[in-house]
């Protein structure tokens, strides 16, 4: 079991720590030198190798309605196995960031509108130029988080965020790169979406919520993790709140829908590989969009692929983990070798 080690609030926000064999978490929210950073938590996993500063980093980055804490686990897990697969290397340190409206994010009044894919992704590049951070080696993205990254891959190989520069590896978990059309709208997230509006405020208890998402068609995994999305509401009742801005989070959405990042497979960043991973079973991925993505891979073998996860919907972490780090670690321990 995990146990509080020590939580301290200062200026800079929240800061908490985590006891755990082999690894450490923390998160925190704050404005630094008048520069918008965002929420984060930190996992860092060490190999046997000597040297922090080789230490290799990723940030991970949710989707709509998530928040980083939602990936705690995968994190850990993922790498935990990297280093397992590279003897003698440093490790690993996972950021895993809030976007605005979600979070400990969704409380820091300077992410202001408009709440666009762009805006986000230039929070994520305040946050590595506030932190004083170097360049992520990796940047793994879900969902909605897929089109940040992109979006920050795109701008940050222009030069647009100064010396911020691309990842190594961009990995775009179950997010297609163009635009969403809204007659597609009837798609799992927008069930998710409807289903929210109409969800009684507060909403009476964690329980009561899995229980109603699982009444309505949706898989347990889902329905647990909407709930870790909650909060207390008071303190003497079992009534919770959402940790994310609904409104912000819909004007984030339709921004997801609008944007188009077809380009940047076709003209991907100097240096950058970019590893798309569908779920088998998300009804995100048209025949269309199937084909496209398979042009795109084997006209720049060298900077795109493809991968398919069986046995996973939409929220691909949550229905397959094992399935997803086994895709991924042997690619991502490349980085340290």
């Amino acid at each position: 079991m995990e146990r509080a080690r020590g939580v301290a609030r200062g200026a800079r926000g929240l800061l908490l720590q985590l006891q755990h064999p082999g690894w450490r978490a923390w998160g925190m929210g704050a404005q630094r030198c008048g520069k918008s950073t965002l929420a984060y938590e930190e996992v860092v996993v060490r190999g046997s190798g000597t040297g922090t500063g080789e230490m290799k980093t990723a940030l991970v980055v949710h989707g709509l309605m998530g928040s980083g804490r939602n990936w705690r686990t995968l994190s850990k897990r993922l790498a935990s196995a990297i280093v397992d697969s590279t003897p003698g290397a440093p490790g690993w340190r996972m950021v895993l960031i809030d976007l605005r409206n979600h979070g400990n994010s969704a409380s820091l009044a300077h992410l202001e509108p408009p709440h666009t894919i762009p805006a986000a992704a230039r929070d994520v590049a305040d946050l590595i130029v506030g932190e004083g951070w170097d360049s992520p080696d990796a940047m793994i993205a879900h969902s909605l988080g897929g089109k940040v990254v992109l979006e920050y891959a795109q701008k940050a190989a222009t030069g647009s965020y100064g010396a911020v520069k691309p990842p190594k590896q961009l990995w775009v978990l179950d997010s297609v790169p163009g635009e969403v059309p809204m007659e597609n709208s009837d798609g799992e997230v927008e069930r998710v979406l409807a289903v929210l509006k109409s969800l009684p405020k507060p909403i009476p208890s964690r329980r009561w919520l899995a229980n109603y998402f699982v009444e309505k068609g949706f898989s347990k995994g889902l329905a647990d993790w909407l709930g870790s999305n909650l909060k207390r509401a008071s303190t003497t009742t079992e009534e919770m709140d959402w940790i994310f801005n609904v409104d912000g989070a819909y004007e984030m959405f339709a921004s997801y829908r609008k944007t188009d990042y077809w380009s940047v497979l076709e003209q991907p960043p100097k240096g950058m590989h970019i590893e798309f991973v569908r779920a088998a079973k998300s009804d995100r991925w048209t025949p269309d969009i199937v084909a496209r993505m398979k042009e795109a891979e084997a006209k720049k073998p060298d900077n795109v692929s493809f991968h398919v996860l069986e046995n996973a919907g939409h929220w691909l972490h949550t229905d397959n983990p094992s399935g997803l780090i086994a895709i991924m670690a042997p690619i991502l321990a490349k980085i340290s070798q």
